[in-house]
């Protein structure tokens, strides 16, 4: 039996010889109207390759066409910061945090391929942003994540969760990058589409700063890393693009496969490539592959670009050139080395045992040209396949049902009508899903490896020791809420920036700047887009207030399950600087009989709470009030008492209010606390109200009257409600739980 034969390779000259040639351009994703506009630029219809570059680098993920009009915005409105030196449009933003140091971080989603395949999905999720922060010449010193997954008792949940932390903890473990913190969340809406959203930071000298761009004619193009196969192809940048369903086996291609030890060797080979000052240029592989570093390399430079495939390292000989352009295999980087480099270059790589090829060289032309089989089959403008995609400004909605949401306020509920049905909300509370204990997830994680972990889970920020002699370190974290968000998203989001920004000052650091991740539903929802553009409006605002501008991120579309979309998910991470580690202030009380104060003010805000969605499954009403000022006013009492040696502890109050904060002091310490409820304000409110700018301080006796003076300079509210005492949280003329008690409650949390 005879085999078919192949059809003729569709080289830039066949393209122009046969117009009529009908071509997939639906089935990868594109509209018709892009089509036609892909032929336009061309004047011509594009090659197969041709065809395969533009469909995945104008697909939502990578062009970021329904959300660049309102991403925008965190420019237009960012706050002047002289700690800024690379914003937004690279691989990765850097922060100035002095001593000639600096940070560069990032968060990212890999929603989609960790549901389709939980434990690859996460670990290349990881995999993935490391790479970006190691492409801007720093070493990665930690990674965060935050996750979401649908009803903690239901049988999906049960096969996406372990898969999702085994993958993060195996891939960063084996990177030996400690994970210090983060957040797990489980709500019915993320059911069939969780998130996955990883955070990386690195670190390097001002001078040791590299960006994506391809320069100088006559410099060779280097691919190095992993041999390129079929696994993602079209993976992130298609299935991130469309609305997940499971009628349409289209939709799902194959998940990336990582390997953390060639991403470990690459980093090292990468860092001594960089000190040996041996590239012009560099990019990592991610969404995309090929088509995307090849092209916003030659976008970013001063010329063209010339690549032959037949030079890239396959582990598939059976690839066709579209899938190698196409192909989302993990560990590669691309590098432009000027001639006289290559030689070192390819030493340095050998010592390393990393595969690394020249695959072309930059041309003093203007288009971006590959070759296969020594034919032309991509003839292209790089800046029109990298960075002049689709802007689409989609029609958007306030949905009707907002009013309806909103006018069903929590006040309807019934609340506890005795201090024993408190007591009994309280450690309902503290063994929720949400709440409880969730050392069964960070215990899969190294947290303390390097030895430069100062603090991780579960206090409210991350911190890492960065200059061992001086003691400079830098806090993170990462927040959201997506209950608020779906009740108000302007508002949500700036409660999400409000909490993370307080969490790292709660340990002692400045806030000095954001990345974000948002995870929205499908962009073709006048709602949804209504969701967005309020949630960018409300971050962009926020962060102009607190001076802490957004350095760059991650949009997250199509999060959603037929026409179920999830809740509006704005995650925020904020970096803070802290001149001394040794000065950080931990969560848990140390002292007995230091004194227990609460700052800020509490008014009876339950809309989107804890107490609200678990003991009624209720939402509705209104989020928390946001006082931006007031956050300020906090963090720089909260940093100034830390720095001065006046609180022994500090925790952020958020998710279960005072109570919940209350629990995890006493448990962290093992140290209980005597607290007086004011007769100002009824006990249940006082204790699981959910009002924004608030937080709790344990301050020694000695230091007592220097704190409130500092406060009332301030006139920041500071109110002492008890001591840190005993071996229960004893909430006096209520009820007392004893801390054994409270940590069995918080055990019986769900585990998998």
């Amino acid at each position: 039996m005879s085999t078919p034969a192949k059809p003729p390779l569709d080289t830039v000259a066949h393209a122009t010889g046969t117009p009529e040639q009908p071509q997939p351009w639906a089935e990868l994703g594109l509209k018709e109207d892009e089509y036609t506009r892909i032929r336009e630029i061309l004047g011509r219809r594009p090659t197969g390759a041709e065809l395969a570059m533009y469909s995945v680098m104008w697909s939502e993920h990578c062009s970021y066409k329904s959300s660049k009009v309102h991403l925008k915005q965190f420019g237009e409105k960012a706050p002047h910061s002289d700690a800024m030196l690379v914003g937004i449009g690279e691989n990765a933003g850097v922060v100035d945090i002095g001593e000639g140091w600096a940070v560069t971080f990032k968060v990212e989603s890999h929603n989609h391929p960790s549901y389709v395949e939980p434990y690859q999905g996460a670990a290349t999720g990881v995999g993935g942003i490391v790479r970006d922060i190691l492409a801007m010449g720093a070493r990665p010193v930690a990674v965060m994540d935050s996750l979401r997954f649908g009803a903690a008792d239901h049988p999906d949940t049960k096969r996406v969760l372990p898969g999702v932390v085994a993958g993060i903890g195996g891939y960063g473990n084996c990177l030996g990058l400690p994970n210090i913190g983060g957040e797990t969340v489980f709500d019915p809406c993320y059911q069939g589409n969780p998130l996955v959203n990883a955070l990386c930071i690195g670190v390097m000298r001002h001078e040791d700063i590299h960006l994506a761009k391809a320069a100088g004619s006559g410099n060779k193009v280097i691919l190095y890393g992993a041999r390129t196969g079929g696994d993602g192809i079209g993976g992130a940048s298609i299935l991130a693009s469309e609305t997940f369903d499971d009628a349409k086996p289209s939709k799902r291609p194959s998940v990336q496969v990582g390997d953390p030890f060639q991403e470990k060797l690459l980093i090292e080979c990468t860092l001594e490539i960089f000190r040996e000052n041996l590239v012009t240029g560099i990019q990592d592989f991610g969404a995309a592959g090929l088509s995307c570093a090849t092209s916003e390399l030659a976008s970013n430079g001063s010329g063209g670009m010339r690549v032959d495939l037949d030079d890239v390292p396959l582990r598939d000989s059976t690839l066709t050139p579209e899938e190698i352009l196409m192909s989302e295999s993990q560990e590669r980087m691309c590098a432009v080395v000027e001639p006289d480099k290559v030689d070192r270059f390819l030493a340095i790589c050998e010592k390393w045992d990393v595969i690394a090829t020249v695959i072309g060289e930059v041309t003093d032309g203007d288009r971006l040209e590959i070759y296969y089989h020594g034919e032309q089959i991509v003839d292209v403008p790089p800046r029109s396949v990298a960075h002049d995609g689709p802007t689409l400004n989609r029609p958007l909605a306030r949905p009707g049902w907002q009013d309806e949401l909103q006018a069903d306020t929590p006040d309807r509920l019934e609340r506890p009508a005795s201090a024993e049905l408190t007591r009994l909300t309280l450690l309902q509370l503290v063994g929720s899903p949400d709440q409880g204990d969730k050392s069964w997830i960070t215990d899969q994680y190294d947290r303390y490896v390097l030895g430069n972990t100062v603090l991780a889970s579960p206090e409210d920020s991350g911190m890492i020791r960065i200059d061992e002699a001086s003691g400079l370190g830098v806090a993170l974290s990462l927040d959201g809420n997506g209950r608020y968000a779906k009740l108000d998203p302007y508002t949500g989001a700036q409660l999400a920036l409000a909490e993370s920004y307080r969490n790292v000052a709660a340990t002692g650091a400045k806030p000095l700047a954001v990345t974000d991740c948002l995870n929205f539903g499908s962009p073709e929802d006048p709602a949804v887009m209504w969701q967005f553009s309020e949630a960018c409006r409300g971050l962009a605002d926020a962060c102009q207030v607190l001076g802490t501008p957004v350095t760059g991120g991650n949009v997250s579309l199509y999060n959603q399950t037929g026409d179920t979309a999830i809740n509006p998910t704005p995650v925020v991470g904020v970096l803070g600087v802290i001149d001394d580690v040794e000065r950080r202030t931990p969560v848990a009380f140390r002292t007995e009989g230091s004194l227990v104060y609460l700052l800020g003010d509490t008014r009876d805000e339950f809309g989107g709470s804890a107490w609200a969605q678990l003991a009624h499954g209720h939402l509705g009403g209104l989020p928390p009030q946001v006082d931006l000022e007031r956050e300020r006013l906090l963090a720089e009492v909260l940093i100034a008492g830390s720095r001065d040696g006046m609180i022994d502890s500090a925790h952020d109050l958020s998710a279960g209010g005072l109570a919940q904060a209350l629990v995890e002091s006493c448990l962290g310490g093992g140290i209980g606390a005597r607290v007086v409820v004011p007769d100002t304000i009824a006990a249940f409110t006082f204790l699981f109200s959910e009002s924004a700018g608030r937080a709790i301080v344990s301050v020694p006796r000695s230091e007592e009257v220097r704190f409130t003076d500092m406060c009332r300079a301030r006139s920041l509210p500071a109110a002492r409600i008890g001591v840190v005492d005993g071996d229960a949280l004893d909430i006096q003329g209520q009820f007392a739980v004893s801390l054994e008690e409270l940590r069995e409650a918080s055990a019986s949390a769900v585990k998998f």
